[in-house]
């Protein structure tokens, strides 16, 4: 798969499964821009990791659940790049516990940054997709999305807000060409998930068919088959990728 002369937007690319899709794209010839809201030195490091494999990148300190920091990032991109021509709407965060013991303060935060940056940056990408009659829009969901997860309840809502706005938007883009698919994600080995202890992930792989967490660079692999033209037809889907958990 080659994507030379592509702009590939990842929001969250500073580590975990975002850093893993950056460099998948960045393997395959495009344009990187990384982006993080707080963890400086690691997009700094992912930035200079892009640079030394000899791809053409940026790094962008931004929170996306801020419309106006998404709106300056992509007047950034657009003057060094030029328009963005896939965009990965990874950027998200968890919380754990009882809906009950949450305040709105902390579950309006979880909706601003996991609903709310896929809303800021799909809104600010459409203009010069639609203008160019192309364009890919990925957006990383959670099995817990369609299936609803104890105590992640407003982590669930915010996934299953992402699923209901790929699969309009796909209907609301086709005619421009433009495609709109989500990877609902199972557990991945990342440091969203360091929080379980050894016995606590044991059990999980125990519920996978696979009998282990997913890899980052799994995800990766996968987001550019579905941006690639081997998925030209694809678009409205919610694709779970859970190593076969649900």
């Amino acid at each position: 798969m080659d994507f030379t002369n592509k702009t590939v937007l990842v929001t969250g690319s500073s580590r975990g499964i975002g850093k893993a899709i950056a460099f998948a794209f960045g393997r395959a010839g495009a344009r990187v821009v990384l982006n993080a809201s707080r963890s400086k030195d690691q997009l700094a490091e992912a930035k200079k990791e892009l640079e030394e494999m000899g791809v053409s990148c940026m790094a962008i300190l931004a929170d996306v659940s801020d419309y106006n920091a998404c709106k300056d990032m992509f007047l950034q991109i657009q003057d060094a790049f030029g328009p963005v021509d896939i965009l990965v709407n990874n950027a998200g965060i968890s919380h754990i516990g009882l809906f009950t013991d949450m305040t709105p303060e902390q579950w309006q935060h979880v909706l601003n940054v996991n609903l709310g940056s896929v809303l800021n940056c799909t809104h600010l990408a459409i203009p010069a997709m639609v203008h160019n009659k192309k364009g890919v829009i990925l957006n990383i969901s959670s099995m817990w999305g369609e299936a609803g997860a104890s105590c992640e309840a407003v982590y669930s809502a915010s996934k299953g807000g992402i699923n209901a706005f790929t699969k309009a938007m796909a209907k609301e883009l086709g005619p421009s060409g433009i495609r709109v698919n989500a990877i609902a994600c199972g557990v991945i080995d990342t440091e969203m998930n360091a929080c379980f202890s050894e016995e606590e992930r044991a059990e999980l792989a125990d519920e996978i068919a696979l009998m282990r967490f997913g890899k980052p660079e799994e995800v990766g692999r996968f987001a550019l088959t579905l941006a690639s033209e081997s998925a030209s037809f694809l678009t409205g889907q919610i694709i779970t990728l859970d190593g076969g958990m649900l």
